[in-house]
């Protein structure tokens, strides 16, 4: 089995299009499974300035079947025509895939490098593709290293222990550019109430804002703000309340967007100044709120290009970790890849020797001397195996595991079958995480 990975980021195309792509994102691991036996497995990874999708494939010569697979699903999806779908994400294979996954999951390859969002988002990919079927058994052990790596990095580094966050940072930049920055003296409409709503609560709690107000297109604004704090508004009290308002935080990226002209109206008869924070990868506002008078408009470009650098020796412990820890897994992997293989010498050695003793038992019968025949057989043949079973893990550890399967065949005329890659059920050992509590995550 090979693992490959589909990547598109900020830090290699605009966000716009990265939106564009990721629109109908949570089908794409279903349908592409269900119409390409090239994909064996499928992982998808959505966040606000990233959409990647993590794929295992049954050889190396299905990956560019499986990479035309998907390219046709998101184009399909998205509307995007499939060259500019193609153009925009980078193809990784092997190892690369690893080291990639490890260091986004430990918030070296964020917009705010040590940020702790991520690892969430990635447990939740995880989760959503073990609970769709789509996650095979080596996506969930990749995936669950890249947890395991999140969590030395939190906890062996001080990379990201000044809290540092997507929402944390754009919160900085809307007390920057008020003209009073104590927080518990403003008004504030949050939209939406997902994993971004919830963090960007708990900040404003810190901060001591306690005048929020939550709206969701969804209507679950009520059950949000009932373990959350803040008042619910619906359609009919969302007008006054962003009248208001002296900051709007944008956290759904709903099909609904709150669009320039609307905002002008509803801010008409307003002399006090507005900071729009649209945190959400397709816009919950339109751009040209910007343009109004009196509207400062934050987005992800904006945390991006205000981000501070973290301290160069943390970033290099860190990076030291998921080096480390992206070794050590592919070493693992190619350990597990001649399983199949020891497993068939095995098996192919028992079955000359159980034939050997039936023939032995067919001429002297169930003795004491065939019995004594029979141990000095069975001791003989596991000293026997030792030194190819030896040989196998070093093979692995070097990339040669194919060499030692194509010498069983061509020797013994054995042939390797590979492994299943069935998932495991949601909730089953191979999930890395505990399911309880994952929405306060």
């Amino acid at each position: 089995m090979v693992l490959f990975s589909l990547v598109a980021t900020h830090a290699d195309i605009d966000l716009e299009t990265v939106a564009q792509l990721s629109n109908g994102s949570s089908g794409i691991a279903a349908s592409v499974l269900s119409g390409s036996p090239a994909v064996s497995g499928a992982v998808v990874l959505a966040t606000c300035n990233r959409y990647e999708i993590y794929g295992e494939a049954p050889n190396t010569d299905d990956v560019e079947a499986a990479r035309a697979a998907l390219v046709a699903q998101i184009s399909a999806k998205s509307g995007l025509a499939e060259p500019l779908v193609s153009r925009s994400f980078s193809t990784r294979t092997g190892p690369e895939v690893t080291r990639h996954l490890f260091a986004v999951s430990a918030g070296l390859d964020s917009a705010v490098v040590g940020e702790r969002e991520i690892a969430g988002q990635v447990r939740r990919a995880l989760i959503t593709a073990q609970h769709e079927g789509t996650a095979s058994s080596g996506l969930v052990r990749l995936f669950q290293a890249a947890s395991k790596t999140a969590k030395d990095v939190g906890a062996q580094t001080a990379l990201g222990s000044r809290g540092l966050s997507i929402v944390s940072v754009a919160l900085d930049l809307a007390t920057d550019l008020s003209e009073n920055p104590d927080w518990s003296a403003k008004k504030v409409v949050v939209f939406g109430t997902g994993a971004y709503a919830g963090a960007t609560m708990a900040l404003l709690r810190e901060r001591g804002c306690t005048d929020v107000s939550v709206f969701s297109s969804s209507g679950r604004a009520e059950g949000f703000v009932a373990t959350r704090g803040g008042t619910a508004l619906d359609a009919d009290s969302l007008r006054p309340a962003v009248a208001a308002a002296d900051v709007m935080i944008g956290c759904s990226g709903s099909d609904t967007r709150v669009e320039a002209d609307e905002l002008a109206q509803v801010r008409a008869g307003s002399t006090q100044p507005l900071i729009a924070i649209d945190l959400a990868l397709t816009h919950d506002f339109d751009p040209a709120v910007g343009e109004l008078d009196g509207v400062e408009l934050l987005t992800l470009e904006s945390v991006r290009l205000a981000a501070p650098q973290e301290q160069a020796e943390s970033l290099a412990q860190a990076s030291g970790i998921v080096k480390g820890a992206a070794k050590a897994f592919e070493q693992e992997r190619e350990a597990r890849s001649v399983d199949s293989a020891i497993v068939a010498l095995r098996r192919h050695t028992m079955d000359v020797l159980d034939a050997e003793m039936e023939k032995v038992r067919a001429r002297h019968g169930c003795t004491a001397a065939a019995e004594e025949v029979e141990f000095a057989l069975r001791r003989m043949v596991k000293q026997l195996l030792h030194v190819p079973t030896v040989r196998a893990r070093e093979l692995a550890a070097n990339g040669q595991q194919d060499d030692y399967v194509a010498a069983l065949e061509a020797l013994y005329g054995i042939t390797v079958e590979q492994p299943g890659t069935a998932a495991p059920a949601a909730g089953q050992a191979e999930c890395p995480v505990d399911h309880k509590g994952l929405e306060s995550a």
